[in-house]
């Protein structure tokens, strides 16, 4: 029998205003082919640069919840969702002009479908790529290294 640890809730920071900082969540999605894990990474709407899923908090939806609605939205991707996250990074995001510092927690998806229509298939393009591929193509060093130094195996069900 495993007993499974209770799903972790949204990031509270303890003295921190709403406006200090924000957080998202975010999915690596993969898939094993042929004994060698792919990761699914998508080009952001304004820049075209490649990077995971990635959104905001959800009423009532965990934060692995909320990482797999992106997943969905995002890149059209279904899978199951591991309910500990893999680590975090952090980032500016635009908006309005003013870069905001966020901090995104990331979560592992085992992809089971790819659909071919999706929310936002119009906006970003999905491709697949090898670990050390993928992690090149990231610009943000924390998530980097959390894709260099993934392994689906030490992933405890």
């Amino acid at each position: 029998m495993t007993i499974l640890p209770p799903p972790q809730r949204p990031l509270r920071l303890p003295g921190a205003r709403k406006s200090d900082i924000r957080t998202q969540f975010a999915v690596l999605a993969y898939r094993v082919v042929k004994d060698k894990v792919q990761i699914c990474l998508v080009t952001s709407r304004g820049t075209g640069r490649w990077i995971v899923p990635k959104g905001w908090p959800m009423p009532g939806q965990t934060p692995a919840e909320a990482a797999a609605m992106e997943a969905w939205e995002e890149a059209g991707l279904k899978g199951r969702v591991h309910p500990q996250s893999l680590g975090l990074f952090s980032y500016d995001k635009r908006i309005d002009g003013a870069a905001l510092p966020v901090i995104a927690v990331v979560y592992a998806m085992k992809v089971k479908r790819a659909h071919s229509d999706w929310p936002e298939a119009g906006e970003r393009r999905r491709k697949w790529m090898g670990l050390k591929k993928a992690a090149n193509r990231l610009s943000d060093p924390e998530l980097r290294h959390i894709v260099q130094h993934f392994d689906p195996r030490t992933l405890k069900v």
